[in-house]
């Protein structure tokens, strides 16, 4: 299990890095352009529609799966698993019904300042991309399948020919035909679902046309994720209005906000998610156990490690976002201008990294605890906070005002989380996050200030871009320094752990 839970961590990690090349891929090839907008919404408008009812059965597929398996046995829970897949497919085709049936309305409703030549090439990608949902409706009921059956690195590794496949089109679109691009996108989703079929025929597990809207276990299945569907909804619907935002704002709006969107999400998804992924079965078992005292500290140091982290890297992140943004994106067809809208959008994006990251934990939690209602009903708050300051800020800071406001929403939503969560457990430590959280903040001014003297300096003699990278090495050294120095908790305990397992693996070789 644990050289499973390795190679899996690995694979994560390298398709993280596959999906941001992925990123640096379009930029270079189409920059932040009219193409770059027109491509993001024809991926958003079918992704939109349906991956929230993907998201409530992705949550809900695993647990009723186990349960028809031990009331049931093998073959009513295939039964299910082929019912839900055919469901699915139906849904799938309703989706691509109405998109060709509305398209035009759709993309105005998601980007209301396309016209011309910009609106027409959103159309006939969307037109194309549509055809992906059906990939994407089977793959999430698979991915789950294998999880099941003990196969984790399999769904793991299917994002591989994904991102492979999109960059190879960003490529051959640039030199060939763009519509190359929208092609590539349904391959893409399409090449999921080749690489995880062979496996799950060995399972046993055949294919059947089964279509039963009234069986009673998919009634509980529904049950069980609609929170999670309206939850995910809401979150839709506020990317919808960015989107629809900045498509007014500027030519390559869209493009820049996920640009800058991506690089925000890379910190989150890097280390936060590695963390929950770890953490999430533990507190789920301590909240079944009814271990309220010992999920209380897993809490506590989880949120202390994650502004360990983030906190440091949102320092950063303000003080050089455009000189990041250049350093990843800034070739190609990627101008000075749209160097100038992405790092401004980065740089109001990293306000929200932290609490982002602690919502993050403290969402799992309360799943731990089978409530999906909680933090469903905190995001809509959230949404809609950010929805109306969406309109407020970009009307004073373009760009820079959409992601201020999710920045601002993602403090309210993780404050709402923490009194909830603090209601439904009792207190968990907040005055020792607390303590932790100002020794951090200061160690992560002083590294800034260190980083950007450091950047200063050295950019009289060197190129920016190698002026950045001594800036992050003095940064993360001098911040290193600064958080041993200053004894905070969790640092000691994780010196503690790492020193524990070196000297375990010392004792291993030397009785070899």
């Amino acid at each position: 299990m644990k050289k499973t839970a390795f190679i899996i961590m690995i694979l994560s990690i390298i398709s993280k890095f596959l999906g941001f090349g992925r990123e640096m891929a379009l930029s270079y090839n189409f920059g932040a352009s009219a193409t770059t907008d027109a491509f993001l919404i024809s991926q958003t408008i079918p992704s939109q529609i349906f991956s929230f009812i993907s998201a409530g059965i992705a949550t809900s597929f695993i647990p009723m799966y186990s349960r028809i398996l031990k009331e049931e046995g093998k073959e009513g829970a295939h039964r299910y698993t082929n019912n839900l897949s055919n469901i699915l497919l139906m849904l799938a085709t309703v989706v691509v019904v109405i998109v060709f049936l509305f398209t035009k309305p759709l993309v105005k409703l998601f980007a209301q300042g396309f016209t011309g030549d910009t609106l027409e090439l959103a159309l006939k990608f969307t037109r194309i991309g549509v055809f992906g949902v059906y990939f994407s409706a089977l793959s999430t009921i698979f991915a789950g399948y294998l999880r099941l059956h003990d196969n984790y690195i399999l769904p793991t590794a299917a994002a591989f020919p994904i991102n492979l496949i999109i960059i190879a089109s960003l490529f051959i679109s640039a030199r060939t035909n763009v519509y190359v691009l929208a092609v590539g996108s349904v391959l893409a989703a399409a090449s999921q679902v080749l690489l995880l079929a062979p496996l799950i025929r060995k399972t046993g597990y055949k294919h059947r046309p089964v279509i039963d809207f009234k069986d009673k276990y998919m009634k509980m299945m529904i049950m069980m994720a609609l929170p999670v569907i309206v939850g995910s909804s809401v979150s839709r619907i506020n990317v919808l209005v960015d989107r629809t935002l900045a498509s007014a704002i500027a030519v390559g709006g869209i493009s820049a906000l996920n640009y800058a969107d991506r690089i925000n999400g890379f910190v989150n998804g890097f280390f936060v998610s590695s963390l929950v992924t770890v953490l999430y079965p533990t507190i789920a078992k301590m909240a079944v156990e009814d271990n309220t005292k010992g999920l209380k500290a897993s809490i506590g140091e989880s949120l202390s490690i994650i502004n360990l982290v983030v906190i440091p890297a949102t320092i950063g992140a303000m003080l050089f976002s455009k000189e990041i943004v250049s350093l990843l994106f800034g070739r190609g067809a990627f101008t000075p201008e749209a160097i100038q809208m992405t790092g401004t959008a980065l740089f109001f994006y990293s306000l929200g990294m932290a609490p982002a990251g602690l919502r993050t934990v403290l969402t799992r939690t309360f799943y731990a605890y089978q409530d999906t209602k909680t933090p469903m009903i905190n995001s809509t708050i959230g949404v809609t906070i950010n929805i109306v300051l969406n309109v407020i800020l970009s009307r004073f800071l373009g760009l820079g005002g959409l992601a201020l406001a999710t920045s601002i929403s993602s403090v309210v939503t993780a404050f709402l989380m923490f009194v909830t969560l603090r209601k439904k457990i009792g207190p968990f430590g907040l005055r020792k996050i607390t303590g932790s959280f100002i020794k951090i903040c200061i160690a992560s001014a002083i590294m800034g200030t260190a980083a950007y003297a450091s950047f200063i300096f050295a950019g009289i003699y060197i190129k920016a871009n190698l002026s950045l990278m001594l800036a992050i090495a003095v940064g993360v050294l001098s911040y290193g320094a600064v958080i041993y120095f200053m004894r905070i908790p969790e640092v000691d305990s994780t010196i503690n752990i790492v020193k524990r397992r070196m000297l375990n693996f010392k004792k291993k070789n030397s009785g070899k």
